[in-house]
């Protein structure tokens, strides 16, 4: 065990690190993140909400920190798996109380309602005209937002577009 402490360096300071002992400390926490995200729930690699993108950027700074030495090595990695586990629990929260998963996710906004722009809802969520028809052009291929049913600003930050029946093309 002395010998594998060794090659991961776990007794030095982060500055006496070896290209070696860095190169197989970051493979460890490789294979430990994949299986996080195994464990974990796909949806926070799958650009969701801010509760989800928290989670990416914590993780990557956190098990940085194992391979860079700044932090201890094995429980670090196992901070890791319980950052991972309170997501999924707090998902799961948010699944099962409404008004929890609106705490935690947010709330989608209609932003366009049949052709006519809700411009209190575009100046709630900081969307210009120009990003409007930007976002018509994109997700709903229309040029007009009069073509456009129902447009929402979704809690992910994207905005879907449901065309009027017979502009759908």
């Amino acid at each position: 065990m002395e010998a594998f402490n060794t090659l991961l360096g776990l007794h030095v300071e982060p500055r006496e690190l070896g290209f070696l002992q860095v190169c197989l400390r970051g493979i460890i926490v490789f294979v430990a993140a994949i299986v996080m995200i195994r464990l974990g729930d796909k949806r926070f690699m799958a650009r969701k909400t801010a509760f989800d993108v928290i989670l990416a950027f914590m993780l990557a700074s956190f098990l940085a920190r194992a391979v860079n030495g700044s932090a201890a090595f094995w429980p670090t990695i196992g901070g890791g798996f319980v950052l991972v586990g309170f997501h999924r629990a707090i998902a799961w929260l948010a699944r099962h109380w409404h008004w929890f998963g609106n705490l935690v996710k947010g709330t989608a906004n209609v932003v366009i309602r049949d052709g006519k722009v809700l411009t209190d809802q575009c100046r709630r969520n900081d969307l210009s005209e120009r990003d409007i028809l930007e976002e018509l052009r994109l997700n709903g291929k229309v040029e007009d937002p009069s073509q456009v049913k129902l447009a929402m600003m979704e809690r992910s930050g994207e905005i879907s577009v449901v065309l009027r029946p017979g502009d759908a093309g």
